[in-house]
């Protein structure tokens, strides 16, 4: 049953599927690399020995975090809208400097490079790598003190 807005107002096509399509068949992702990269990602984190004791402590089951982080990935690669949630909360109060995003990068770059084909590891690389710059920024920002409002 459409609603009183809709009677009103045509809906507005989303160039979504159009937009998924195009990074597809330009990049070789799609939902199953996607899933592929984000669970041997996050199995060399679990191992890692300088990321894996900071997820240990934020992380009990493994397997919401994956799906979600699934969903996020296949939101930022492939547009797809999947991921509905706010990263930068997640990240704020974690024990977690410029260098720790460094290795994140070192094993994502690693992991793009293995799952996917060269178009598409560039693709998530460089997304990731904005990423980590905008959380870093996130993480520290939250940890300054207060600045107070000037009147």
């Amino acid at each position: 049953m459409m609603t009183e807005a809709q009677k009103i107002a045509p809906p507005i096509p989303s160039r979504r599927p159009e937009l998924t399509a195009e990074i597809q068949a330009r990049t070789g992702l799609d939902e199953t690399v996607i899933r592929n990269l984000v669970h041997c990602f996050y199995g060399k984190v679990q191992e890692d020995p300088i990321l894996g004791p900071i997820f240990a402590k934020r992380i009990v089951d493994w397997a919401p975090h994956l799906e979600r982080m699934t969903a996020f990935w296949s939101s930022v690669a492939l547009m797809t809208g999947r991921y509905h949630g706010a990263p930068v909360p997640q990240h704020e109060g974690l024990p977690i400097q410029w260098a720790h995003f460094e290795r994140w990068l070192e094993l994502f770059r690693q992991t793009a490079h293995d799952v996917c084909d060269p178009a598409g590891a560039d693709h998530v690389i460089e997304r990731a790598e904005r990423i980590a710059r905008s959380l870093n920024i996130a993480v520290q920002d939250a940890r300054a003190p207060e600045v107070p409002t000037l009147r």
